[in-house]
This record gives C-alpha cells, sequence and structure tokens, in this order.
C-alpha cells in the first residue's frame, strides 16, 4: 500500500529532479530521454506546468507545430501568467500566418514578460516576424541587458541593427560576438554583408576557419561571406569558387523535391483559366493590398521601397499569410505547402472568403495607412487566386534577366526558403517553370497586373517609378524617387543595398562569371528560356 501511495504521490524532490534531468537531456540533444522524462512527470502529476511545458520545448526541437501547441496551450491554460509559453505560442502563431491568435498571444507575453533574457529575445524575435523592427529592438536591448556576453542576443540585436539600416551599431555588436567567438560563422556572415570590402583580411580570417570545420551550415556561411568580399574587391574567379562551395555545402542540408515542384507548376497552370476567373462567386472588394511578386533577387525590394516611399502606403514585409489562409480554408493536409493537391481544393475555395480571410489575418500589419504592400516574391504562383479573392488588389510582377536572376538566387544564402537555389542546373530548371508560368498568367490575366523591368528601372528610376504609381492608382509624390533615404526597416537580403539609390551594377553581372555557369546557361537554353530579355 505505502508503495502505491508513492507512486501515485511522488515527493517533489523526485519531480524536481526528474524535471531537471529532462531539460538537461533536451539540451544535451538526447530527445528520446527528455520525452521519457515527460512520459514519467505526466503519468504522475498531469497537470504539471513544467512537464507541458518540456514537451513543448521538445516538439519544437523536432518540428511537431501542432504538438507544441497544443502543449504550450496547456500551459497557459494550467498558468494564464507563463509568459515563456506565451511567448512560444506567439512565435509559432507568426510562423503560421495567423497573425491574429499571434498578437494576442504576444500581448500576453508582454504581459507576464519577466527578466528571462531567452523570453526576451523572443518577444523581439516575434516582434520582428510581425514587422515591428523598432518594437523588437527594445526587446532584444534588454535580453542584451540580463545577458550581455550572449552570442544569440548579440546575433539577433545586429540584425536588427542591419534591419534598421544602423550598420554601425551593427558592426560594433559583430565585433563584440567575433571578440568572445573568433570561429563564430554567422557573425562572420553577417560581416561580410555590412560593408565593401577593400582588403582580403577577413576573408583571410574565414579562408583559415573553412578548414578547420566539418558543419555543413558553418561552412555554408563562411564561404557565401567569402564569396561576397571576393566580388566586392571584384576577384570573380575566387568570388564563384567561394560561391559554389557555399552552395555545395548549403545543399547536403536541404531535401529538395523537383518532381513535385514540376507536378504543382503544372496543376497551376491547368486548373486556373480565365473562365475560372471569370465565372463563380466574387472577392472581398477591398483595395488596400499591393503584391510585388516575381523571383527573389530581381529587384522587389527595390520596387517595394519605391512604392511605400509614398505617404499613403505601408510596407507589410514579406507576407506568408495569403497562402495560409489558402490552405487553411480548403482544407489542405498534404506534407509539402505546395502540391498539385493545393491546386485542385484552391479553386473550389469561396473567394469571398479567402479574400476576407488575408485581410484579417494582415489587419495588424498594415500600418494604418489606406495601402499597404505585401512584398512575397513566390506569391507569383497565386496571381490568379488573388485577383479572385481580391479583383481591387494591385499585383506588380518583377522581370529581370533570367542569368542575372538565377545568379543573384545562387551566390545568396536563404534562411530556410528557395530551397532549388543552391544548384546550377535545379536553379536554371526551376527559373524556367516560373517563366513559363508567368507567360500563361501573361496570356490568361496580363490586363491584370503589371510587368515592370529591373534593368530599366535601374537604368532610368523616374519614367518607371511614375507608371508604377499610376498604375496603383496613387497620385504622384516626389519623395518615390528618394526611397532610398527612408528610414524604415528592410528585412530582407537587400537590406544594406537599398540604403542606396538606383544602379546598374548588378545588371548583366553574371557575365563576369560566364565560364563558371556552363550548367546554368545549358538548362536555361534546354529549356528555351533566353539568357537575357
Amino acid at each position: 500500500m505505502q508503495q502505491s501511495k508513492a507512486a501515485k504521490n511522488p515527493p517533489a524532490h523526485w519531480m524536481r529532479t526528474l524535471i531537471r534531468q529532462g531539460f538537461d537531456h533536451l539540451n544535451a540533444g538526447r530527445i528520446n530521454e527528455a520525452s521519457a522524462c515527460c512520459q514519467r512527470l505526466l503519468s504522475a502529476d498531469g497537470n504539471l506546468v513544467e512537464a507541458h511545458f518540456l514537451v513543448g520545448l521538445i516538439a519544437l526541437e523536432i518540428k511537431q507545430t501542432n504538438n507544441a501547441i497544443r502543449a504550450f496551450g496547456s500551459v497557459t491554460q494550467l498558468d494564464p501568467t507563463h509568459g515563456a509559453a506565451w511567448a512560444n505560442l506567439a512565435n509559432l502563431f507568426v510562423r503560421a500566418g495567423q497573425s491574429g491568435r499571434a498578437d494576442s498571444a504576444l500581448a500576453k507575453a508582454v504581459e507576464h514578460a519577466d527578466d528571462n533574457p531567452i523570453v526576451l529575445d523572443l518577444i523581439g524575435s516575434v516582434h520582428g516576424q510581425l514587422g515591428a523592427q523598432d518594437e523588437a529592438g527594445k526587446w532584444f536591448a534588454r535580453a542584451l541587458e540580463r545577458d550581455p556576453d550572449s552570442l544569440i542576443h548579440q546575433i539577433n540585436r545586429a540584425n536588427n541593427h542591419t534591419f534598421l539600416g544602423e550598420l554601425d551599431a551593427a558592426e560594433t555588436l559583430l565585433k563584440k560576438v567575433l571578440a568572445q567567438a573568433p570561429s563564430h560563422p554567422n557573425a562572420h556572415w553577417l560581416m561580410s554583408g555590412l560593408r565593401k570590402a577593400k582588403d582580403r583580411r577577413h576573408v583571410a580570417m574565414m579562408e583559415e576557419l573553412v578548414q578547420c570545420s566539418k558543419n555543413p551550415r558553418a561552412l555554408a556561411f563562411l564561404y557565401y561571406g567569402m564569396g561576397k568580399e571576393l566580388e566586392d574587391l571584384e576577384d570573380w574567379q575566387g568570388a564563384f569558387k567561394a560561391f559554389a562551395s557555399g552552395a555545395a555545402a548549403r545543399r547536403t542540408t536541404i531535401d529538395f523535391d523537383e518532381s513535385n515542384e514540376i507536378e504543382f507548376f503544372r496543376a497551376f497552370a491547368d486548373t486556373y483559366t480565365r473562365e475560372w476567373l471569370d465565372n463563380g462567386p466574387e472577392g472581398d472588394p477591398d483595395p488596400s493590398p499591393i503584391f510585388v511578386v516575381g523571383q527573389p533577387r530581381t529587384g522587389t525590394t527595390l520596387i517595394e521601397r519605391i512604392i511605400v516611399a509614398h505617404s499613403q502606403v505601408h510596407s507589410a514585409g514579406e507576407l506568408r499569410q495569403f497562402g495560409h489562409c489558402l490552405r487553411r480554408l480548403s482544407d489542405y493536409r498534404e506534407p509539402t505547402p505546395h502540391s498539385p493537391k493545393l491546386a485542385q481544393l484552391g479553386a473550389a475555395v469561396d473567394p469571398s472568403k479567402l479574400g476576407a480571410a488575408y485581410l484579417q489575418t494582415t489587419t495588424a500589419l498594415q500600418g494604418g495607412l489606406p495601402r499597404f504592400v505585401d512584398k512575397l516574391p513566390p506569391n507569383y504562383l497565386f496571381i490568379p487566386l488573388i485577383l479572385k479573392a481580391l479583383p481591387n488588389a494591385k499585383i506588380v510582377h518583377l522581370r529581370r534577366g533570367p542569368m542575372d536572376a538565377c545568379f543573384a538566387s545562387f551566390k545568396q544564402l536563404f534562411a530556410d526558403a528557395y530551397p532549388h537555389s543552391y544548384e546550377q542546373a535545379e536553379m536554371a530548371r526551376h527559373h524556367a517553370r516560373y517563366f513559363r508560368l508567368m507567360e500563361t498568367w501573361r496570356q490568361r490575366f496580363g490586363d491584370r497586373f503589371l510587368d515592370i523591368s529591373y534593368e530599366d528601372t535601374a537604368a532610368d528610376t523616374e519614367p518607371n517609378a511614375r507608371r508604377l504609381i499610376e498604375f496603383l492608382g496613387l497620385p504622384w509624390e516626389d519623395a518615390c524617387l528618394e526611397f532610398h533615404q527612408q528610414s524604415g526597416a528592410v528585412t530582407t537580403a537587400s537590406s544594406v543595398q537599398v540604403r542606396q539609390p538606383a544602379h546598374t551594377r548588378s545588371v548583366g553581372r553574371w557575365r563576369h562569371y560566364e565560364s563558371e555557369l556552363g550548367p546554368m546557361r545549358k538548362a536555361l537554353e534546354a529549356e528555351a528560356v533566353p539568357l537575357t530579355l
């Protein structure tokens, strides 16, 4: 009897020890052992807050988003003042495109935030993902005040400074990181992007580090940093070698299913016809959204900055809400974000509900101005769906020469997007699918969106900017030509470049690497895609 009672009511010190062991296992990467601790704890006490929180952290580690949401939700039910759980929920909701739920959870996290620097940093990260970089900076700063030597807090604050155009402050923090951890690959990569290199000293440091590392993610950071600086120095051969090595390292960490991409591009083209657009119910008439779409690294940020220099337009950033709303309303349950099934299910979604859902989930990001820009490049996939769901929205599509566009992506280290961009032929074949799909959309819906050339805009900004603003139905403002003087945050790979006036230095840049880009060129030619436009 005594043993049975002890099993049902284990002593507090046993529970504390098991909780500590569970967190230790998780921190050491022993997921199975951490999970076993959770099972024992919850068997003993199903209302144990710490155990539910640990379940949430384990689910995060193994990328089980729904389980993480359930676990952190259980924590907040048991303890509504648990700031860390609210912060994790806010982060999960914003990643899932559920900005309304993210806002609510974030408000609770802010209300119940304690002095835990990890939680403060996470709150800053959520603010940043929601486009509030100024507010994010305040939370990153608070995290640093409490743990000034934390590398991750310094890196996040440095990134935030970069997005805000505060390059000197970013450089100061990154130098501190490298003083503490001279081999920190992410810090070296970020540092390389802040300034135009004037000599090879930093390159030499990174060259030494790649000899000592076998981690593919670390190697990718270092090689891409080297490539950027060698390109600054016009060492084209050395730059390409570094970019290619970085891409090869990053490619080993990515699972890219090209066959699925081929099928869903074909399904989208087969499904969304002009007849489909012109028939059936109408969408939401709200005219506020402006979608800027295209391939990454093709000038979408340049065009966005021209638009948001206008007094009536706010930059909402790169929003994933349209795709998230489409998947939710279509009850899409496939393991990949895009598949032929999405094309089939999406065609049956009520367009007014889709438009309303998009507007509702972006309310907090619209900036209180009459119009807002959603600059997520891959939304070109959804052009017909956007036209049907939001018939008064405007869509601007960026065109750039295919070789320049492909190489610009190939030499850019992305976070988790664009898995096709790390191998020359894969990049080119993806671009060919995009190129053909846009030709299809142009034939069917070309009267409903604006094509604008990156090359033309870079060479002669004013007439193209005027045409752009006229298409948007806005009165002309001279500020649209002074876009580089804006102080607003830019959270894309172009965050440093857009602080400069328009230029043509990137036009035809691929020709410096022409002899090394044979696989890319051959793949484009095999797909009958022109090398330049």
